[in-house]
């Protein structure tokens, strides 16, 4: 299940509705913890952040299995969209392997939740009319990113970006991407602690060093960055609201009425 961006409010009312019948979740460290208040479940956190894994995926994957065999009603609960990046298809393979019967539940991704959030939306007409998502964490054996080459109506989003800008930077610059083509840093999108860094392909590297930023962190790359002077406005970390639990909903005239 994905858990959304940040923002509790941004889970999906099928989500919550799920998650209020769960006997046990496993959930990450990205995941709002005020989501979990007042569930009447086991609460297990295998988190994992950039080399800091609480917990090995191998071990996450059999805990599924195990909590399923004792007859549990199960939610892996995730930050963003569960099939971004976020390994569910290893442990839906793993559960469907024992017959063990499952749901994915989508979440908000933060690949186009965040940069809207921050004043960037990653397509729009005459700018760009093409999203590529890619995840900038890499091994060590395997440092070569899945950047395509340069066309200026493609918007790139790099997730946990941060880490290896370093790395991605000479990579675009290799692929024909302009050195002054705009780049948006976002992090910690969609919560209180949001920052936003515009900077530039040629100085990302040393302005996100400069900024001190912080993960998680994703980074926009493309003309649309260009808009977040005239959208910021839209930025909700100024006026956050408080975050209540939405009463349960049952049928759709109840929820037209939310």
């Amino acid at each position: 299940m994905g858990a959304g961006p940040g923002d509790p409010e941004l889970i999906t009312l099928r989500g919550w509705r799920v998650l209020q019948q769960a006997d046990v979740v496993l959930y990450d460290s990205l995941v709002d913890t005020r989501l979990l208040e007042d569930l009447d479940a086991e609460l297990v956190f295998v988190g994992k952040r950039c080399g800091n894994h609480h917990m090995p995926q191998e071990e996450i994957t059999e805990l599924l299995v195990h909590f399923a065999f004792e007859g549990k009603r199960v939610v892996r609960l995730k930050g963003g969209d569960p099939t971004v990046f976020g390994r569910t298809g290893e442990e839906a393979l793993r559960l469907a392997q024992f017959g063990i019967p499952f749901e994915i539940v989508p979440g908000v991704s933060s690949a186009v939740a965040v940069p809207a959030l921050a004043g960037i939306p990653v397509t729009h007409r005459g700018l760009a009319d093409a999203v590529c998502v890619l995840s900038a964490h890499r091994q060590e054996h395997d440092p070569e990113l899945s950047i395509p080459l340069y066309h200026p109506r493609t918007t790139l989003v790099l997730l946990m970006a941060l880490q290896t800008v370093e790395t991605w930077t000479p990579q675009l610059l290799a692929r024909g991407y302009p050195a002054d083509l705009p780049v948006a840093f976002v992090c910690a999108g969609a919560t209180e602690r949001q920052r936003v860094v515009v900077t530039t392909v040629s100085r990302a590297a040393a302005d996100a060093q400069a900024a001190g930023l912080g993960s998680p962190a994703l980074a926009v790359v493309g003309r649309v960055v260009g808009l977040r002077d005239r959208l910021a406005a839209c930025e909700r970390t100024a006026h956050w609201r408080r975050y209540e639990h939405p009463r349960q909903v049952e049928t759709r005239e109840e929820v037209c009425a939310l």
